[in-house]
């Protein structure tokens, strides 16, 4: 199935001033958002208790806050997905919110406002949440430079660094929509950014191939005819892929409940970002890292030489001429 005509090469190179100033435009966003506004962490990252509850009737909000902020301090009480579901978060600064059942205290401080039950009760101690933060960090940087090495061996460097790059453009968008959208930044986000991290390498390593198969099996030297075919030519699967990994997540997002939005909204930005970044962002990213086709082809020639002539020592080795 094509979406594009596979014979029809688009002129995505004349445009590419254009995109990267949009992409830096949001790059910029971002990083304001992140260090001015930051992030809303999650339980699993800053510690503390969640309790989460729900009455038979709307959830009384206001009185909720009221009473609880008499005993605690720093307690955050909102909606969860609907106006009688509450979630109540203790800070782990809150005296022993992390060593004792803080869903029998809040039955206990709560009675007088109505029947409810309590759904959900989840614990982190502060230093598991340090923790948590320091591996997650570990986990990305780690992914990261993996991802340099594989595609630095599969290819060459300039190929590497522009994935790269690319794959930090992707995760910056990324969490500057999940600061301006306060989403709980906790272990399902961290997952969600590792899952953006494959999916956008899988996309640019296909546009990567292609253009090392064009340069390979022409004798075009210029390098933006080159990324403008070798683009046009996988637009059509790279378009569908997004398409199809774009409305599974999205449902995830509609009808997957409250529990999973952190998730679902972050690799739903992730998918449309990492498509954008494979098609318009890290091509053209081998032009300005000086990426010689010549060169290129040179280096091919060299291994290919080389090649040979093992095998033919090999096969002189085999037959006892050596």
């Amino acid at each position: 199935m094509e979406i594009f005509s596979h014979n029809k090469t688009y002129d995505f190179m004349a445009k590419r001033n254009l995109f990267v100033s949009i992409s830096l435009l949001f790059i910029i966003s971002s990083f304001v958002l992140i260090f001015t506004k930051g992030f809303n962490w999650g339980i699993d990252f800053r510690g503390g208790t969640v309790v989460q509850i729900r009455f038979e009737h709307k959830a009384p909000i206001a009185k909720i806050r009221q009473l609880l902020s008499k005993q605690y301090e720093g307690v955050s009480v909102t909606n969860f997905g609907s106006d009688k579901e509450v979630i109540i978060k203790f800070p782990t600064k809150v005296k022993n919110s992390v060593t004792k059942d803080m869903g029998d205290t809040v039955s206990k401080l709560l009675l007088p406002l109505g029947k409810f039950e309590v759904r959900r009760v989840d614990i982190v101690g502060a230093k598991v949440g340090d923790e948590l933060t320091h591996k997650g960090l570990k986990a990305l940087l780690l992914a990261i430079v993996g991802i340099l090495i594989y595609v630095a061996f599969r290819f060459e460097w300039s190929f590497a660094l522009a994935s790269v790059l690319a794959l930090v453009h992707d995760i910056t968008i990324s969490l500057g929509f999940v600061s301006l959208f306060d989403v709980d930044v906790n272990l399902d986000v961290l997952a969600a950014l590792l899952t953006i991290l494959g999916y956008s390498l899988n996309d640019t390593i296909v546009v990567f191939d292609r253009i090392r198969e064009e340069i390979i099996q022409t004798k075009e030297k210029n390098l933006a005819k080159i990324i403008n075919s070798s683009v046009s030519k996988t637009l059509s699967r790279t378009t569908l892929t997004s398409l199809t990994t774009f409305f599974v997540v999205l449902m995830l997002f509609v009808f997957g409940g409250d529990i999973i939005k952190p998730f679902s909204f972050t690799l739903l930005v992730g998918v449309i970002v990492g498509t954008y970044s494979s098609i318009f962002i890290a091509s053209p990213l081998l032009i300005w890292l000086k990426f010689n086709v010549d060169d290129f082809r040179k280096n091919l020639a060299e291994k290919e030489k080389r090649r040979r002539e093992k095998e033919k020592l090999r096969a002189q080795f085999e037959g006892g001429v050596v």
